[in-house]
Parts: structure tokens; C-alpha cells; sequence
């Protein structure tokens, strides 16, 4: 019967969730201890230069990482490359804050141009680390 091979893949399923809701909780702690401003402080004021900063960011981290569960990679391979990814994603953000001085400041200020840049900075480089998850 058809339900009980989709059944089969229940705890598969919650196995990948799990790590996946993981490290996005290890990716969202380290993103916000390395920046320089408090995104939640000012995410929780209004300030929507910092959420599309963050919203960024984290789509950024995800993308990758659901590339790989997605092509049925095993559990370890998922937390090796979510681990890569973390790492690249930070990287992003030091690249982003290089290109643009002052970020932190201009984000604190909600200059949404600077938050925008800041979260796509992070979303491209999202892609391309996905697109270079091959083995």
C-alpha cells in the first residue's frame, strides 16, 4: 500500500528536521554574537533595516543546507555541510561589513539600504556555497 512507503519515511523525515532546525538554531546564536549590532533589540523596535539584514542571512544559511537534505544526503553529510555553510555565512557577513564601513552603525540607524545589502550579500553568497555543494 501506498501509505505504508510514505509512512516509511515519517522518522526520516523528522531525523533531517531536527538537524536542520539545529544548526539554523547554532547558525542564528554565532550570527548574532559576530555582528556589531542587537538585530532582535531592533527587529523588536521596528527597525526593518535589521530584519532584512537577518532575514537575509538566515535564508542565506538555509539554502545550502536544504540543497543538500534535498539530494538525500545522509545525517552526517548534512550536519558536515550545514557546518561549511555556517562558516561561509559568517564570512559573508565580515565580507559584507569590508564592503560597506560603518554597517553595523547605518543598520542600528534602520537605513534600509544597508540592511538590504547586508541580507543579499548573504543570500548570494547562499547560493553560490549550495552551488558548490557537489560531490
Amino acid at each position: 500500500m501506498e501509505w505504508e512507503a510514505i509512512l516509511k519515511g515519517v522518522p526520516a523525515f523528522f531525523q533531517y528536521l531536527g538537524l536542520g532546525f539545529g544548526l539554523l538554531v547554532a547558525y542564528f546564536i554565532i550570527y548574532l554574537a559576530v555582528t556589531h549590532h542587537d538585530e532582535m533589540r531592533l527587529i523588536r523596535g521596528g527597525n526593518s533595516a535589521a530584519a532584512l539584514s537577518l532575514a537575509g542571512a538566515i535564508v542565506g544559511f538555509m539554502l545550502p543546507l536544504a540543497i543538500v537534505i534535498a539530494h538525500h544526503a545522509t545525517l552526517l553529510r548534512v550536519a558536515f555541510w550545514g557546518i561549511v555553510a555556517l562558516i561561509v555565512q559568517v564570512i559573508a557577513y565580515y565580507i559584507a561589513r569590508a564592503m560597506m564601513p560603518g554597517m553595523s552603525k547605518a543598520i542600528e540607524d534602520g537605513k534600509i539600504s544597508v540592511g538590504a545589502f547586508s541580507g543579499l550579500v548573504s543570500l548570494a553568497i547562499g547560493i553560490l556555497n549550495a552551488a558548490c555543494q557537489i560531490e
